[in-house]
């Protein structure tokens, strides 16, 4: 942490908020650090706001692999991804200058659609049908196909985002020292006529995941990159891989991801 010293506020752009920004930038500044009006001059960029501003500051910075991330929260209470309150500038301090902050690791997930357009989730990939009417998926792993999918669609979550979208329709919470892919099947159509695994399913981090699209009318799909749209027509095939990158997260050694797992649900 010592030689990570120029410092990058992702943050709202509210009143209250910048205000409040301004004040954590002037300790920040106190304690030794710069602070940075570009986030490519940045070693450490924080996000303030909630899990959101985090995701979104990973994604508009570039997912960088040569800094730190770190989460503030304005809300009433921390998360997943935000360590420290806005309003808790004595831990922040005690942080800083105590040597309380470890490194965090999280996998990342590399999306293909179509041999074309390619990203990066932290979170997970999503995709649905873009139309009332049944959305069927053929379902490769690695050269194998596994199933013929009939439903709203799927989500594919990398292990911290295990906790998000994907736990909502009932999937397992995996801890992220598990490289791994999750996925998980939104109202699966299973009857004697058509058959899904019907649940969630992991996968190793060395497999690759294949969706190919039945072309049936139903081929422009609502598709989400965490907590972001992504609009392509006529899409026909989409890959997903646990991605070699991880991203760097600070983390207190008083707060673990299973802490924050029981923080957040218990």
């Amino acid at each position: 942490m010592n030689e990570r010293r120029n410092l990058y506020f992702y943050t709202l752009k509210d009143e209250e908020t910048l205000q409040k920004v301004e004040e954590l930038s002037q300790l920040a500044q106190k304690h030794g650090f710069t602070i940075v009006k570009n986030a490519n001059d940045a070693n450490i960029v924080v996000s303030v706001g909630g899990d959101g501003a985090f995701l979104q500051a990973v994604r508009n910075t570039g997912f960088r692999q040569d800094c730190l991330y770190a989460g503030i929260s304005t809300t009433g209470s921390l998360s997943m991804y935000c360590d420290f309150h806005i309003d808790d500038t004595e831990k922040m301090i005690k942080a800083m200058t105590e040597e309380q902050i470890e490194v965090r690791r999280y996998p990342t997930i590399d999306v293909s659609v179509d041999d074309e357009a390619t990203f990066k989730c932290l979170n997970e990939f999503s995709i649905r049908s873009g139309i009332i009417k049944t959305f069927v998926i053929e379902v490769h792993i690695d050269d194998l196909h596994f199933e013929t999918f009939r439903g709203d669609g799927m989500v594919i979550a990398t292990p911290t985002g295990s906790t998000a979208y994907n736990k909502s329709v009932n999937g397992a919470v995996v801890d992220p020292m598990l490289p791994c892919l999750q996925v998980s099947e939104l109202a699966s159509l299973n009857n004697n006529r058509y058959r899904t695994l019907g649940s969630s399913f992991i996968l190793s981090g060395n497999r690759k995941l294949k969706l190919e699209i039945v072309q049936d009318g139903n081929d422009y799909p609502s598709m989400g990159m965490d907590n972001e749209a992504l609009g392509i027509q006529h899409v026909k095939q989409v890959e997903i891989t646990l991605s070699e990158e991880k991203i760097k997260t600070v983390k207190l050694k008083d707060n673990s991801f299973w802490e924050k797992v029981k923080r957040t649900f218990l």
